[in-house]
């Protein structure tokens, strides 16, 4: 018989790996059938080889080879290439007595077959011709490798794969219980009168539902089935494998067996052991049975979401599924509202341990003091003890027998008392043990709870930021809906929006994430007139919020440990990397204080005798400073009001400022820089350096003049920067006639403040300082780069420039934006970007230059024609 252990790779399901599968041919019908061990009754599947082919290649690893067949192609893989070679040569030799046998080619013809066959030395297939002659051979026969292959392979135990899952198979869980079943009954039949215990017939309905290659493989276990006769018994040759499968898994067949090959006590342990075997193949299986209906349940419900939202014909049901979105959203935050509360429990019940910690320490202090002065008087005692024995004449006219036994008496009441201090020492110490394992469980349980708490607080903004990008889908389609939808669309809406923080506080849990402001005093959601907009601020709001949830563990904590790590800072390539990525908020101030500490040299009361000028002399640009300063950073806490604390700050900086450089004076912007640079330093001297490091050092000359020639500059090298990087969305804009720079102008006068998120607004300002005005261009052509796609689904001019307006709210994921900017668009060489400023500058200035003279003879041409 043709049979034994093969590895089977699978194709189909939810897991790609190799599993072992018992191999056996069946020669009546030309099919491999393959069981998952010897000892099952239903096969897995089956391969028709009757019209197959067999291949094996070089590349493919040694022992592997494939079966071709019209519909699949089976890749199997032996132990060692000769129990390949030995598999091929039988297969081959099987199917042509099949073929012979049903007359399918005629025997003694030249009928000429070509098998592929690929060796390990060979890099291409070679074709084997072989020609059907009577009694004669395919190929030299190969050894038959018995470790491998045959009967005795069926007693050895089923190779292991590498994988560490299960080798079970998932596509056909009904088989897989029905075999275990079968292995269970079957050996209580073989033991007993050889009875059916179980029947296996009711198992034998399948769902009507299956694809081709699982029907084929239920047809092909049901056909191992067909020899079943009416009284519950197997055809011969089926009775033939149980007994051959029985045999060689090592269980005894019989109790004569027993009786015969052992004696009592060697059966009782065989048996037990055989108990213990079952026992976890059920266990396995019902782990397997409830993995099954777990999964069952949950593509059911999925089904049955989809199939409601598909089979909705109105809006109104449509909506009727938000609501229950909602619920969903309100079931999420009652679990996250019960996790809160069992870590308080949890942090309470930290806190008695650790004083009963406290307790336990300062009692084993006292008694370890009280050990300690006993040791001083019994070394005492023994000293003078000593004394006295060394001068016997001395001892027998001062101490009598008498005071001698009291001292041995109290030293050995010492000893004993120090022994039993020792006892209660090495109690105590236990005690300890065990309350640090205590502490230790609960820290590790309480980081388990936190981890989950932010897992579900992630999940949670991400449902209400679907939740608030469907309103914004159904409101946009408002003005087609019936006026009592549109009406419900509106309260949604304007009850999402109206989501408030401190309402929850007030219950004492915070049951929305998002906080009103962030670290540096930043609306999250900023209050817009625009309806759309501020949507559109609180669902990236919610991504952003999502996404560092998310990535806290994985990303933003081994960052922060690598920052914690640093010592003293000094510029290196590992140190650009950290900043690139992103600066802490605990460390962000030193190291902007270091970064601005490098190129400026601070002067000593400088910034002092600044302000004193100011004070003394009123500078031309103060008014324009009163004007600008309420219109500064009107979304940050810190600047939104009058008499906010930083607004006096604010105004000493500009006016040191325009003081310290009269060529520049104060130009609009400039607040805005200023401000962000007090938000992160807080001191107002520190912030006016760091101005003074950005307008002086970092961006080119005239970039604040009165002409502005530099920033004209910069947005024409921008437009040849895009055209390079982003070619296909540059042609869009030109075939639109759509200027971007009256876009990107105020991203690089402001270096991006008001136009991005504080959080990506940071991190673009810590590479900033470090790197220079490079790092704007490639955060520039990053923000168009992320948003591509949608600007080129556009097809008209005015709604290019609306969507240009407020398309840096649609940026979610600030990490992705970084490595768009500096693993994308690389390369970015510094000379390159100086050489086209040198050159459009030359063209700007003699562009100013004609345009003065067209000017000055426009005016003399007028002068000469007189009034």
């Amino acid at each position: 018989k043709l049979c034994g252990y093969l590895n089977k790779l699978g194709i189909k399901g939810p897991i790609k790996t190799w599993k072992s599968r018992w191999f056996f041919y069946d020669e009546n019908k030309c099919h491999l059938l393959y069981y998952r061990t010897a000892q099952d009754i239903n096969p897995l599947g089956s391969i028709e080889l009757s019209s197959a082919s067999f291949d094996c290649r070089m590349e493919n690893g040694e022992g592997i080879f494939e079966i071709r067949t019209p519909s699949r192609v089976f890749t199997l893989k032996a132990i060692s290439k000769q129990a390949m070679m030995y598999w091929l040569q039988q297969l081959q030799m099987r199917r042509w007595e099949f073929c012979n046998t049903k007359s399918r080619f005629p025997v003694g013809s030249s009928q000429l077959v070509n098998e592929r066959l690929a060796g390990r030395t060979s890099r291409c297939c070679i074709c084997q011709l072989f020609y059907v002659v009577d009694n004669e051979d395919f190929l030299p026969l190969v050894k038959t490798p018995t470790e491998a292959v045959g009967l005795k392979a069926a007693s050895l135990p089923a190779p292991q794969t590498s994988t560490a899952l299960p080798n079970i198979s998932l596509k056909h869980p009904w088989t897989e219980i029905q075999n275990t079943v079968y292995n269970i009954c079957g050996s209580k039949q073989l033991w007993g009168n050889n009875e059916n215990v179980f029947s296996f017939d009711e198992f034998q309905e399948h769902p009507p539902n299956l694809d081709e290659e699982q029907e084929a493989e239920v047809e092909a276990g049901c056909a191992v089935k067909e020899g079943t006769l009416e009284d519950g018994r197997m055809e011969p040759r089926l009775n033939w494998i149980r007994k051959a499968r029985w045999r060689n898994s090592g269980f005894p067949g019989s109790h004569e067996e027993l009786s015969r090959e052992r004696n009592p006590m060697d059966k009782v342990s065989v048996l037990q052991q055989q108990i213990l075997t079952l026992t976890e193949e059920v266990k396995s299986q019902k782990e397997l049975v409830k993995l099954l209906h777990k999964a069952l349940e949950a593509a059911q419900q999925e089904k049955r979401v989809s199939s409601m939202y598909l089979a909705a014909a109105e809006d109104k049901d449509r909506l009727e599924l938000v609501r229950h979105k909602v619920r969903q959203i309100t079931d999420l935050t009652s679990r996250l509202e019960a996790l809160e509360q069992e870590k308080k429990e949890l942090e309470q019940i930290l806190t008695l341990r650790d004083s009963h910690i406290q307790e336990l320490k300062e009692h084993v202090q006292l008694l370890m003091e009280k050990n300690h002065a006993k040791q001083e008087v019994i070394m005492a005692l023994t000293e003078q003890m000593a004394r006295e024995l060394s001068d016997p004449l001395q001892e027998d006219n001062t101490v009598t027998a008498e005071t001698l036994y009291k001292q041995q008496e109290e030293i050995e009441h010492l000893k004993d008392d120090i022994d039993a201090y020792k006892t209660q020492n090495q109690f105590l110490n236990s005690e300890i043990h065990q309350v640090t394992r205590l502490w230790t469980s609960v820290a590790e349980n309480e980081k388990a709870l936190l981890m989950k708490c932010a897992c579900l607080q992630a999940r949670n903004c991400q449902m209400e930021s679907k939740y608030l990008t469907v309103l914004r889908k159904l409101q946009e389609a408002v003005p087609g809906l019936p006026s009592s939808h549109a009406e419900l669309v509106k309260n949604l809406i304007q009850e999402s929006l109206q989501w408030d923080v401190k309402e929850e506080a007030e219950e004492g849990f915070n049951l929305n994430p998002v906080s009103e402001y962030d670290e540096y005093g930043f609306m999250t959601v900023p209050d817009y007139e625009i309806e759309d907009w501020k949507l559109l601020a609180k669902i990236q709001a919610l991504e952003i919020k999502s996404n560092k949830l998310r990535s806290q563990e994985i990303v933003e904590k081994p960052l922060r440990d690598r920052w914690n790590s640093i010592g003293e800072l000094n510029p290196s390539a590992e140190l650009k990397s950290l900043i690139r990525s992103g600066i802490p908020v605990e460390h962000r101030q030193r190291v902007w204080r270091w970064i601005v500490s490098r190129h400026c040299s601070r002067l000593p009361d400088h910034y002092e005798r600044l302000l004193q000028q100011s004070r003394s002399t009123e500078h031309p640009a103060c008014r324009q400073i009163e004007l600008d300063l309420p219109r500064t950073l009107t979304n940050n806490k810190h600047f939104s009001s009058p008499t906010s604390q930083l607004i006096p700050k604010l105004r000493r900086v500009l006016l040191a400022f325009s003081w310290h450089n009269p060529a520049i004076g104060y130009c609009q912007g400039l607040n805005r820089l200023a401000a962000v640079a007090l938000l992160v330093l807080e001191d107002e001297e520190s912030a006016f350096w760091c101005l003074v490091h950005i307008v002086e050092n970092l961006m080119p000359a005239d970039y604040y003049s009165d002409t502005l020639i530099t920033s004209q500059v910069d947005q024409r090298v921008f437009k040849d920067f895009l055209s390079e990087k982003l070619p296909r969305l540059m042609a869009h804009f030109e075939q639109y006639q759509i200027d971007v720079s009256l876009i990107t102008f105020n991203w690089f006068l402001v270096a991006f403040v008001d136009s991005l998120v504080s959080d990506i607004l940071l991190r673009v300002w810590d590479a900033f300082l470090y790197e220079g005005t490079k790092v704007i261009f490639r955060y520039a052509l990053a923000i168009f780069k992320y948003n591509e796609e949608e600007i080129l689904r556009i097809h008209d001019s005015v709604e290019i420039y609306q969507y240009l307006r407020f398309f840096t709210r649609m940026i979610m994921d600030g990490r992705k934006l970084m490595n768009i900017a500096f693993n994308d668009l690389n390369p970015f060489p510094m000379k390159l970007l100086r050489n086209r400023r040198s050159m459009h500058r030359e063209e700007l200035e003699a562009e100013l230059c004609e345009l003065e003279q067209i000017k000055a003879a426009y005016v003399k041409e007028r002068a000469e024609q007189g009034p």
